[in-house]
């Protein structure tokens, strides 16, 4: 039976960073779950299409085939935008549900456990994960570490346009009615705010072996 690790929390909070590094410490599968609803919505822009419409995110999303996923496209501020706008989509929603729960599963390869981060994996994907972590930081400091992801890979958007970026999706995020950011109750906190990413990977890990033994 799969060992499943649930990770969720908002935007550059470093959930993802840490989830890459749990699996590949405990050698399980990883899934970034929200690089799916990225995908699926710069599958409507590449088309040419509108995210916000909703009969055009679910075909991609029905037609979603994670090993053409270009990492690099998905990665842009627009793309983030539109897996926004697509995310609050219920039947997006399920579309992509099935597939996050076959992964938790039955990880590919062999592997015996999972690590999926996005924002509603400990409430709703996987509700009986074996551990569940909420990770998050300051709308200012994920704003400021986005910005610098965003700089380096040579946009010019500011850093005031990113903190309201933020904000906003935060709010969508949050606010949606189709299974909105939360911290499941069952969710241990993980605050990175003032948190260097070693300390919160040794905080994680110590959650994890105790969960284990």
């Amino acid at each position: 039976m799969s060992f499943v690790v649930a990770i969720d929390g908002p935007a550059a909070s470093g959930k993802g960073t840490l989830a890459r590094r749990l699996a590949a410490h405990y050698g399980f599968a990883y899934l970034d779950t929200g690089s799916l609803y990225r995908a699926v919505g710069q599958a409507v822009r590449d088309a040419d299409g509108n995210p916000a419409d909703e009969t055009a995110a679910l075909a991609a999303a029905q037609a979603l085939d994670i090993s053409r996923i270009d990492e690099k496209a998905i990665r842009t501020r627009e793309a983030g935008e539109a897996a926004s706008l697509v995310a609050v989509m219920p039947s997006v929603r399920a579309a992509i549900l099935d597939f996050q729960r076959d992964f938790a599963a039955n990880p590919p390869d062999g592997q015996k456990g999972a690590v999926l981060d996005g924002r509603d994996i400990g409430t709703v994907v996987c509700p009986d994960a074996d551990v569940k972590l909420f990770v998050t930081a300051s709308p200012e400091v994920r704003a400021h570490r986005r910005w610098l992801e965003l700089k380096n890979s040579g946009s010019t958007v500011s850093e005031a346009q990113v903190l309201e970026d933020t904000k906003e999706r935060d709010a969508r995020d949050a606010g949606r009615a189709a299974s909105p950011m939360r911290q499941a109750t069952d969710a241990h906190l993980l605050d990175t705010t003032d948190l260097s990413i070693e300390a919160a990977f040794g905080e994680a890990v110590r959650i994890i072996d105790k969960s284990m033994s």
